[in-house]
């Protein structure tokens, strides 16, 4: 049975400048992204500039340290995640 106790959050506070840069870094690593979900304040009369994209990784050896490294280095992008242990 697979690993999927890894959940990921990211935070782009330029998406506008960041998003084809940060797509591009979670499709390197789609294999183990289970599930995503972004958030963003829109409305009809603005989009906010800026988002949160929530991953639940799975796998065997899952290279979050790698991931983390590779999506902090694109300016104005901030990675947090975590483990659970249940």
């Amino acid at each position: 049975m697979a690993n999927c106790s890894v959940i990921m959050a990211i935070l782009q506070e330029n998406r506008v400048e960041t998003a084809s840069k940060v797509q591009e870094i979670l499709t390197k690593y789609g294999c183990y992204i289970r599930v995503r979900l972004g958030l963003h304040d829109a409305a009809i009369d603005q989009c906010v500039n800026s988002g949160i994209i929530l991953l639940q990784l799975c796998g065997q050896d899952i290279p979050v340290k790698d991931f983390e490294k590779e999506l902090k280095s694109v300016p104005n992008v901030k990675v947090k995640y975590m483990t659970l242990d249940f």
